[in-house]
């Protein structure tokens, strides 16, 4: 009996343990808004912050009621530009561009809402507080558009850009053998894709891999999201522009690309 008291004891210790590294790899790996460029409370670091009107954090893009549903982010709470107004690196007519490319859509017409520079970043379908929902969109904490083009504000001229809502080179194109293949996993009924991150391995779907995002025609395809993260602050030396992984030695563009 004594010997089984000890092996419990041993067995719970060693659970702890593993709970605790579980847990600090975990918090290692989780990205905050807070006090990052995309904090644009009264407290924040983002542009404009300083002069906001509120504390609030997270109603500059989400609201729990009255969101915009056809975005495709979670309770996004600004109202979506025209896909029709941007000009895409197709128009370029490179040789180089071996994949389909969709109309701008996707997560990346929700980045763009507040990125194309079109409306003011405070614009949202939901105010604060009661009586604050606009249909249309409205102004609240008193911040004007994004400034400082071509970065972070890009304009509606996406030609200089990476390309958005292609489809990902691995997965259909004549070149696939020059892209990392992709992994993927039926989530909820739904097929999802994504690129294993350069270093890692494949444990899933995890935020630090390159998430590859399906329009109606289910292919993988590239979006803005697939190589940042919005949450994946504060600012540091690693994830100043809120990139799934730091890019040293080019890693961000050596998970998709094999050169």
């Amino acid at each position: 009996m004594k010997n089984l008291g000890l092996r419990m004891k041993t067995i719970a210790v060693t659970a702890a343990l593993a709970s605790a590294v579980a847990l600090a790899s975990a918090t290692a790996q989780a990205g905050s808004i807070v006090g990052s460029k995309h904090d644009l409370s009264s407290g924040g670091a983002g542009q404009g912050a300083a002069s906001s009107t509120t504390t609030q954090i997270c109603v500059f893009c989400h609201t729990p009621h009255g969101s915009d549903i056809s975005a495709q982010a979670p309770l996004w709470n600004k109202a979506l530009p025209d896909p029709a107004t941007y000009t895409t690196y197709s128009n370029l007519g490179t040789a180089t561009l071996d994949g389909n490319e969709a109309p701008v859509g996707s997560v990346s017409l929700a980045c763009l809402s507040c990125h194309d520079g079109s409306q003011a970043m405070d614009t949202v379908l939901n105010a604060p507080g009661s009586g604050g929902f606009n249909a249309s969109g409205a102004a609240f904490a008193g911040l004007a558009a994004m400034t400082g083009t071509p970065i972070p504000n890009l304009g509606t001229d996406l030609q200089n850009d990476h390309p958005i809502g292609i489809v990902y080179g691995a997965h259909e194109g004549p070149d696939t053998a020059s892209y990392v293949a992709t992994s993927n996993a039926t989530v909820n009924g739904n097929l999802q894709y994504w690129v294993n991150s350069k270093g890692s391995a494949d444990a899933g779907r995890e935020k630090v891999d390159m998430i590859l995002y399906s329009r109606a025609d289910g292919k993988p395809r590239v979006e803005c999201a697939s190589c940042h993260d919005p949450h994946n602050g504060p600012d540091g030396v690693v994830n100043n522009i809120f990139l799934r992984i730091a890019n040293t030695s080019s890693n961000v563009c050596l998970s998709c690309h094999v050169k």
